[in-house]
């Protein structure tokens, strides 16, 4: 039926009462078919699958998702808890997150923490409330260990992904951010860079720590003396406001490895506006390879992270441990990727 034809009273009414055995008659299929395709059932051969599904649409039937999760017990939904999710970065973790929760017929709640344990705390407790069955979570910034601890009391799967909670293992999905690290390290000094400064995160987590030790390792490894380590940016804004100072001094550095591409596209439009040429006068690499990144003026260097093939490994994780609760825990680093461009 076309999308602008309109139904009659009559075809309206009974699209509303279509049943699975409207559906099994439909595609020439049994019912009990029909129920594997509607639980997303990988017994079911592609092209019957599609013969079904096309059958659903031509006969009007909805599938009564609400009672199939009471007989069930399963809500057929995950949480997902990030700390900024206004950074492109996350909007592409979540995508490989909901592609992958999509296909075994999972919904997400996306909570955004702000990098506030409080924050955090409110959304498990109201998403637990509406029965999920497993959180993907990039811990607030001072999340307590016993954040972890209480959701294994509740029994509810959990996957952390990029930044770990201090003294707790378990499932855990991240890029390799210490060999993304040393990648950039590398790239600058066999450009013949010897003043490397690393502007990591502010924030206090285990991803910013890692990035830290990696890059003090590789100037030591590369037989270079400490590197300069300027803490304290958060925004695009903040490391705008840097670059004077990081040029003060007698012998100011002749690149920079930021903590991600936006705080190095900060760097790249304050060099601009005091008339210096990044990759000229400053070399600067970004972190996560962001769209944006490659259409900067000039292009930025970065260490692409994949963010969304880590947010698929965490779904697939998370839907392993929710079938096996006893499985052996499991981590995942995903090999970052150099990008060389002009900067």
């Amino acid at each position: 039926m076309g999308d602008g034809e309109k139904l009659s009273p009559g075809q309206a009414e009974r699209r509303r009462s279509a049943t699975i055995v409207d559906v099994a008659e439909a595609a020439g299929v049994s019912r009990a078919t029909v129920s594997l395709v509607l639980r997303h059932s990988p017994l079911v051969a592609d092209d019957t699958r599609q013969r079904v599904q096309r059958a659903i649409v031509d006969v009007g039937y909805i599938y009564n998702r609400g009672a199939a999760q009471m007989r069930s017990g399963m809500s057929g939904t995950i949480g997902v808890i990030v700390p900024e999710i206004t950074n492109p970065f996350y909007a592409e973790l979540l995508s490989g997150i909901d592609e992958t929760l999509d296909v075994d017929g999972r919904l997400c709640f996306v909570g955004n923490s702000t990098d506030s344990p409080e924050r955090q705390d409110r959304f498990i407790r109201r998403i637990r409330e509406r029965g999920v069955e497993g959180i993907i979570i990039c811990a607030a910034e001072a999340s307590s260990p016993l954040l972890l601890g209480q959701m294994r009391e509740w029994n509810l799967p959990f996957v952390q992904i990029l930044r770990s909670i201090d003294g707790d293992t378990g499932d855990f999905v991240a890029p390799d951010f210490a060999v993304g690290t040393r990648m950039a390290v590398e790239h600058l000094v066999s450009r013949g860079h010897e003043r490397i400064a690393l502007m990591p995160s502010a924030k206090n987590t285990s991803a910013a720590r890692e990035r830290v030790a990696a890059f003090t390792s590789a100037m030591a490894k590369s037989g270079l003396q400490g590197g300069r380590i300027l803490h304290g940016r958060l925004t695009r804004s903040d490391a705008h406001d840097a670059v004077a100072s990081i040029l003060s001094g007698a012998k100011p550095p002749t690149a920079i490895i930021a903590h991600n591409d936006l705080l190095a596209l900060g760097i790249i439009g304050a060099l601009r506006n005091i008339g210096l040429t990044p990759g000229v006068d400053l070399s600067v690499i970004g972190f996560d390879d962001i769209p944006e990144s490659s259409h900067s003026v000039p292009a930025l260097t970065t260490v692409a992270t994949r963010p969304r093939e880590v947010g698929a490994h965490a779904a697939t994780l998370l839907l392993r441990r929710i079938i096996k609760p006893k499985g052996p825990t499991e981590s995942v680093l995903v090999s970052p990727k150099l990008i060389v461009r002009q900067t």
